[in-house]
């Protein structure tokens, strides 16, 4: 019996995202579900770092390398969708989505649910088969990558193909690494539509709806809210998005009913805008997405209709994504709060630059008064030193980076002895040391990445 509609809700939109807040999204696909429609809840937790930061981890620890918030976010929801056949599928396997898979294995087992069906896609980790030359080739846009040798790691953005074979060989959970954000959503339609790989109308539209969805609540109120200006009421019980698809591959955007928030024109454009480089054109490893042509109508409130997506062949490369060990990043803070506290928090910036200068001289250093000069400053303090703005309750953070660990704690021991040998009034220093990590893109041929589906056994 052909399938007239597919839900499926976002249950996060990044790694740190709120444990919990997918359950009202569980209960509204569960609904549906009972009533006949195929329900997917999807949980997208992998940005760049997110994924080099997995990997360091896994380096320190074999059996790690997977989304630290996995049983967080997941358990809440987890006997629910399985009781009700609502379908998960998450790139919270990050660097090791094996080892994810065992944790959502033992989780399910331990919910009396001994035969749980849980797939595995990998083959996105290129680090065994480019080295740091090959992929210094196929950078893009600059030579960050010349003559590296510290790359931590090295994956390319998969499709959505093995994730409708997932679920086509029967898994309830899919456990993906770095797979293209929307992908995590067109897996699933592909699947329950049955729609062609090269259907490139239908593989857009869903792309789309992949993208609304992959943030989370930015769709539905969350990253909008500016009071009097873009109201989104009762922030504090944020519906996430639920996206109800139609074989054409046109949706309505909604949320759970009586949740917080808000889906309008506004949110919906907004995220469809979000990240966006080219709107005739954006390139994911599925479809060449052109948004030229979508056409939004709000329905009733929270409703919003999507339509108008088209399509172009997939591009004959793919992305992917380089870090590499980038030295070590200081910061340190220090507050002033009474009369004259401004005055006397220019003043530690000056004894911090002049002390540096002789401790490490051209160490570039960065200096910002908390609500003087700070989001819009500048290395140099040039923005800092114009500013005329008082306050008698300040903080003032340094920041320093270079690739030697010592060389970058010298800053932070500066910092520290103003409590003594700084201005007066000085309290509550916070420092700390981590290591830094920087990226660049590669454009890889198709074949140099090794894209596959396993069911755990």
């Amino acid at each position: 019996m052909p399938i007239n509609t597919v839900h499926i809700g976002a249950g996060a939109g990044f790694a740190g995202d709120r444990p919990g807040a997918a359950l009202a999204v569980a209960e509204a696909l569960a609904v549906a579900a009972q009533q006949g429609t195929p329900a997917f809840l999807i949980f997208e937790m992998l940005a760049e770092r997110t994924l080099a930061l997995a990997q360091l981890e896994r380096r320190r620890d074999p059996d790690a390398g997977y989304s630290a918030n996995l049983a967080a976010l997941v358990q809440p929801v987890l006997k629910l969708c399985l009781q009700h056949n609502i379908r998960i599928i998450g790139n919270f396997g990050a660097a090791h989505p094996q080892a994810a898979a065992r944790r959502l294995r033992a989780m399910a087992q331990e919910l009396g649910f001994k035969d749980a069906k849980i797939a595995v896609v990998s083959g996105d980790d290129l680090s065994a088969r480019l080295t740091p030359a090959d992929l210094a080739a196929r950078e893009t846009d600059g030579a960050l990558l010349k003559d590296r040798k510290d790359i931590v790691a090295a994956n390319a953005y998969l499709g959505a193909q093995p994730i409708a074979e997932a679920l086509a060989a029967g898994a309830q959970i899919v456990v993906t690494g770095r797979v293209a954000d929307p992908s995590l959503v067109l897996g699933p339609l592909a699947h329950a539509f049955g729609w062609d790989w090269s259907d490139w109308d239908r593989l857009a539209a869903g792309t789309l709806v992949g993208h609304l969805l992959e943030c989370g609540p930015q769709v539905s109120g969350g990253y909008f809210a500016d009071p009097g200006c873009k109201d989104a009421p009762d922030l504090d019980r944020l519906g996430y998005p639920i996206a109800e698809v139609r074989p054409d591959g046109s949706a309505v955007i909604t949320k759970p009913e009586g949740s917080g928030g808000v889906v309008d024109l506004r949110t919906v454009k907004e995220q469809i805008l979000y990240e966006i480089h080219d709107p005739a054109a954006y390139l994911t490893p599925d479809v060449v997405l052109d948004l030229t042509g979508v056409e939004l109508a709000q329905q009733g409130p929270d409703r919003v209709a999507v339509s108008g997506a088209r399509g172009h062949a997939r591009p004959d490369t793919l992305k992917a994504t380089v870090c590499f060990e980038s030295g070590w990043f200081a910061e340190a803070e220090i507050s002033y709060a009474g009369p004259n506290a401004t005055a006397r928090a220019r003043l530690a910036i000056d004894i911090i630059r002049k002390r540096m200068a002789v401790l490490q001289p051209g160490l570039s250093l960065r200096a910002d008064i908390i609500g003087v000069v700070s989001s819009f400053g500048d290395s140099a303090g040039s923005d800092l030193a114009a500013a005329v703005t008082e306050s008698e309750d300040v903080r003032v953070r340094f920041a320093t980076r270079h690739a030697e660990a010592e060389v970058a704690k010298l800053l932070l021991a500066e910092v520290e002895a103003l409590y003594v040998a700084g201005p007066a009034g000085g309290a509550g220093v916070r420092r700390h040391l981590v290591p830094q990590l920087a990226s660049a893109s590669c454009l890889i041929e198709r074949d140099l990445a090794a894209p596959r589906m396993e069911l755990l056994p």
